[in-house]
């Protein structure tokens, strides 16, 4: 199944066509969503058609290794002219499997009888069902009708041959009549000898000597039963070989792939369960790259371990709990504002602001900080009337004359015209030492931005900032103290035992001995539970209000 243009490039017009020359071609002029849909849908159809008529073939040949495995072997190998495979080409092996192979970009499908070692080699390939092993039955004894079976008089059927495979298998012997199922041919009793009466050949010439006991007759080889004892499963979509070794690893990878479903049936997630099956599978799967030589299993690996870290994150964004965290244990669950990575961004940000404002006051470095993450990714950014009034209250006009005078800031048009937009109409401002052209200060993603810039927007505008009629001062203190936080709300890191003096000063262009001042006026307004400024630290410990708006260190 193919999904290409059609039409002018302009229109977005797709045309779906199927292989199978009964299928007749459908055309979208409504755009790829449209024609995605109904090529699903029709593959989806071919699938059900396939199960109806049993599914897979466990006789088939491997349609991957009729097309000389160029589905997972590289083009400049594939198809040599003198019929060689390349050394790395994986070779077919294994059950039948019933599978669909799409492209990255979501315009081709295949439906595929395979081998599960090709399905396993071709990436983007989904195995949906494996060929049931072809069934092997014994033959069933023949016996003449009306053979004699007595004492004396051999039958026809050959001595070990066995019954109908199950249960019943029992072995049949020229001197007595069948064994009944299940009991072994030792434990069966055979009747006296009558005086004159022939003893089978092979037999002790004594007439009282008993009939000499054979042996059951075995259902499979060893080594076959051993084959079969061995399970196989599956994990993201590779089929686990049945003879991986080491077996623990085996095992592992199975168990793995059940745990994952498992947890896929789960009516609630949890997000640390799923943490720890990422850490398990990247794991298992390095191992099992360095048993097999396959550099894709690294790459997975790799890829675990990200979402192993990705997931701990998620958690503890949610629960506001760190995990591996000892003073966490006991601290209070709330769900932040900024992730841990987003927090070291913000961070990054305040160290830009201290270090490229361009005068020291601290309405002007506000307004650095306010602006520098409206212009963080692409140097420009919108801001109204409103957000200036809200930062800077009544000097909104004299620092951004400030901010255009020493070249850090452009406005198309009057600081007027800026004091007067809207939110349906804001001033695009321009930063130029953010500029792409320029060295980047710092690396922001959009969605970094934005949670970064909305996080600064709150602390900001909080609303018991805002009644105190707080300074841009004390609003500074407020963002730099909501920025290093530990877990449990308290200010630095717990080696430090609080924020330097000199560093929180610094930043809020403030003499040290006047930050216990500021730090009390935060205490007034609920953003801080206590504080302490001995020592040359600043201690203390955000209220439980404001905890959203921490960011971890």
């Amino acid at each position: 199944m193919r999904l290409d243009p059609y039409g002018r490039p302009s229109a977005g017009g797709v045309r779906v066509s199927c292989s199978r020359p009964a299928c007749a071609e459908q055309r979208f002029p409504d755009g790829t969503a449209a024609g995605r849909k109904a090529a699903i849908a029709h593959v989806n159809a071919h699938l059900a058609r396939i199960r109806e008529g049993g599914g897979p073939r466990a006789a088939a040949w491997c349609a991957c290794r009729a097309a000389d495995c160029a589905w997972h072997t590289p083009a400049s190998d594939a198809g040599r002219r003198d019929g060689t495979r390349p050394s790395d080409t994986v070779r077919c092996g294994g059950p039948v499997v019933l599978a669909v192979c799409a492209d990255r970009a979501g315009r081709l499908w295949r439906i595929a009888e395979m081998c599960a070692r090709c399905a396993a080699a071709t990436p983007n390939c989904r195995v949906l069902e494996t060929a049931a092993p072809p069934e092997r039955t014994a033959p069933e004894p023949t016996t003449p009708a009306g053979a004699d079976q007595r004492v004396g008089t051999p039958g026809t059927a050959p001595a070990g041959s066995t019954a109908g495979a199950g249960g019943g298998i029992a072995a049949m012997f020229s001197d007595l009549g069948s064994a009944p199922a299940g009991a072994s041919p030792s434990s069966a009793k055979p009747p006296a000898s009558p005086a004159g009466a022939s003893s089978p050949a092979g037999a002790s010439s004594s007439p009282a000597a008993a009939p000499a006991s054979v042996p059951g007759a075995r259902r499979t080889s060893p080594g076959a039963a051993t084959r079969r004892a061995r399970r196989t499963g599956k994990i993201a979509q590779r089929i686990v070989p049945h003879d991986l070794e080491p077996a623990v690893l085996r095992m592992e990878l199975i168990a793995l792939g059940d745990a994952f479903r498992a947890y896929q049936r789960r009516p609630e997630p949890d997000l640390t369960l799923l943490a720890t099956l990422h850490e398990r599978k990247a794991r298992a799967f390095a191992l099992w790259a360095d048993v097999s030589g396959d550099e894709s299993l690294h790459d997975e690996a790799e890829r675990a371990e990200l979402a192993a870290r990705t997931t701990l994150e998620m958690h503890q964004n949610r629960t506001g709990h760190v995990t591996g965290d000892p003073e966490d244990g006991d601290g209070p669950v709330v769900e932040r504002l900024l992730t841990r990575p987003q927090a070291v961004h913000a961070r990054a940000v305040l160290e830009y602001t201290a270090a490229h404002s361009p005068h020291p006051e601290a309405e002007v470095r506000l307004a650095v900080l306010m602006i520098a993450l409206r212009a963080a990714r692409a140097g420009t950014g919108n801001v109204t009337g409103q957000d200036l009034t809200s930062w800077l209250q009544g000097d909104a006009e004299r620092v951004l004359e400030q901010l255009i005078d020493a070249g850090w800031l452009y406005l198309p048009g009057t600081i007027a015209d800026a004091m007067a937009s809207r939110p349906e109409s804001p001033t695009a401002v321009t930063v130029p030492t953010l500029l792409p052209e320029q060295s980047r200060p710092f690396a922001l993603g959009k969605n970094h931005r934005t949670r970064v810039s909305g996080w600064a927007q709150k602390v900001v505008g909080d609303r018991k900032l805002r009644k105190k009629r707080l300074g841009a001062t004390t609003r500074l203190l407020a963002l730099y103290t909501a920025a290093h936080t530990r877990p449990d709300g308290r200010l630095g890191r717990p080696e430090d035992g609080g924020l330097p003096l000199a560093a929180v000063a610094a930043f809020c262009n403030l003499p040290p001995d006047q930050v216990s001042t500021h730090a009390d006026l935060l205490v007034t307004a609920d953003w801080l539970t206590e504080t302490d400024t001995t020592e040359g630290q600043l201690r203390g410990r955000l209220t439980d209000r404001v905890l959203p708006l921490a960011g971890l260190l």
